[in-house]
């Protein structure tokens, strides 16, 4: 079973945090092929400063490691590390209707609580769908609020495989 789940460093680590994705996945980490990450390209939507988000992303690391991450059991990186996630986004996202992004009630959320609209924040599902597809990810734990963003990541597998035959094994999970 390969586990896959990422955190992003829009700030310093809290109890929301750990409460909220870090605990689940150390009580997990042995379950499986393990693998978390620190999501500082998904970060980008909100963090415009580079040194808070360097800051961030190591106290993430570091918090994660403290509170029971296992290197020995679970593979922990940036995802900016990994230069195929990206790449794997912009091909998903040529083959993503924009009807299924504008349904995505995350991104309606954040712009009616004053987010401003990017590109990047319109497109997020597509980048969690190459970290998600990209890692032929079993499990994903993941918060109600991205649960939306699993059904975009299956669809856009759907179209994909339907185009290009069977790249990508995406069963109902």
């Amino acid at each position: 079973m390969r586990i896959l789940s990422g955190i992003q460093p829009t700030g310093l680590p809290h109890l929301g945090n750990y409460f909220g994705m870090m605990k689940a996945a150390i009580e997990i980490q042995e379950k499986g092929d393990a693998f978390y990450f620190v999501a500082d390209l998904h970060a980008l939507t909100t963090v415009r400063d580079p040194e808070a988000l360097r800051q961030n992303s190591r106290e993430v690391a570091t918090d994660f490691l403290a509170c029971g991450l296992d290197p020995a059991k679970a593979c922990l990186f940036r995802q900016s590390d990994i230069t195929c996630i990206p790449e794997l986004a912009w091909i998903l996202s040529t083959v993503t209707p924009m009807g299924l992004l504008e349904r995505c009630h995350s991104y309606k959320d954040k712009l009616a609580k004053g987010l401003q609209a990017s590109l990047g924040l319109f497109s997020y599902p597509v980048l969690m769908a190459a970290d998600i597809l990209a890692y032929d990810s079993d499990v994903v734990p993941v918060g109600r609020d991205q649960k939306q963003h699993l059904e975009v990541t299956r669809d856009i597998a759907v179209k994909i495989n339907e185009l290009y035959g069977e790249i990508f094994n995406f069963p109902n999970r």
